[in-house]
């Protein structure tokens, strides 16, 4: 079984790959390597895998050095040529496609990369996907698409029409897709919306990053909308064993689905949207008071409004997790932070 895993340099691609190799599962790792934040923890997570930033040439695939069943392509999505040279090469089995643009501010700041590599990347992957034909295509999706929903908790059921930032609106793009294409070509596909990861080697850009830094460094830390948030932050590993079990799982379709009271997660065409998440909402406040807590040391708050494309809340309804996978996240945030501390002092010879 070859998988095709895109994003291997980043978070949930690294660990995704972490997992799949010990399963002895045979990998091609994708990852363009870009500078959205510090190529170091990149270039880190690599290196874990036996990838050396020396011995990478663009466009070129390179065997790791540590795991026989594990190859790496520095490659960008929107680079249509080499994705179809790719694909027609190395005849993969699945796609898991979580590279992707990532952030919800830096989408205002610059939308033409989403647009590059969220819509015109994926429709590269997508369609090399659909001419070798691949058993299944999962791809990471959002929790961001739920927007300007207020009904929690979220659930695929929900009519998600209404986002509130660039970065959520191409992954409901990404969603419309990948129905497409199992409509047309009747290839499996499943969108994954993920809820608020963190973890060890996460991504600097996020909270649980830039909260632990700036308090060791004893900097203030900006708390949006004066704390009023509410995260279900998903610890990694959670999202890695969700993932396994779509991976193992590609959706039939749903012969009971109905156009005139359509279900929006699922169709007659092989196509199923899952959240992973934790199912256990946690306030802003109590998050950054377990971070003091494993630090020993308290943060100096500096009380924002809430930011152009940010949500106030977002939770979980795992149901489908559940009655498909029979799997639901169950690390605790305590766990989770400490794990990444651990790491984060590891890391940086704290």
């Amino acid at each position: 079984m070859k998988i095709l895993v895109t994003g291997t340099a980043g978070f949930i691609g690294f660990h995704l790959v972490s997992r799949l190799l010990n399963e002895g599962y045979d990998i091609v790792g994708l990852d363009a390597i870009n500078d959205y934040y510090d190529r170091k923890i990149k270039w880190g997570r690599l290196e874990i895998h036996g990838v050396l930033e020396s011995s990478i040439e663009y466009g070129k695939i390179t065997p790791s050095k540590k795991y026989d069943n594990y190859r790496f392509i520095q490659l960008n999505l929107e680079d249509r040529k080499n994705i179809e040279n790719l694909f027609n090469s190395e005849r993969f089995d699945i796609v898991c496609n979580l590279a992707a643009q990532a952030g919800v501010r830096y989408s205002i700041e610059n939308p033409h990369v989403y647009i590059d590599s969220n819509i015109v990347g994926f429709l590269n992957v997508l369609e090399s996907s659909r001419n070798i034909g691949v058993k299944h295509f999962v791809y990471a999706s959002s929790s961001s698409v739920y927007g300007a929903n207020e009904g929690l908790p979220f659930s695929t059921n929900h009519n998600v029409d209404h986002p509130v930032s660039l970065y959520a609106a191409t992954k409901k793009s990404n969603e419309l897709m990948a129905h497409s294409y199992s409509h047309l070509y009747n290839i499996p596909t499943t969108g994954l919306r993920f809820f608020t990861v963190y973890g060890p080697w996460g991504r600097p850009d996020m909270a649980l990053f830039l909260f632990t830094k700036a308090i060791l460094e004893h900097k203030p830390i900006n708390v949006f909308n004066n704390g009023e948030m509410i995260r279900d932050f998903t610890y990694v590993d959670d999202i890695v064993e969700g993932i396994l079990r779509v991976i193992k799982n590609p959706p039939k379709g749903d012969l009971k689905w109905s156009g005139k009271n359509p279900t929006p997660s699922t169709s007659k065409a092989p196509y199923k949207i899952y959240n992973i998440g934790n199912n256990s909402p946690v306030k802003l406040m109590e998050f950054i008071e377990a971070i003091e807590e494993k630090l020993n040391k308290k943060a100096i708050k500096n009380m924002m409004p809430l930011q152009a494309g940010d949500v106030v809340a977002t939770y979980a309804d795992v149901h489908d997790l559940v009655e498909d996978l029979h799997y639901k996240p169950e690390t605790t945030i305590k766990e989770g932070i400490n794990h990444f501390i651990n790491w984060y002092r590891d890391f940086y010879n704290l």
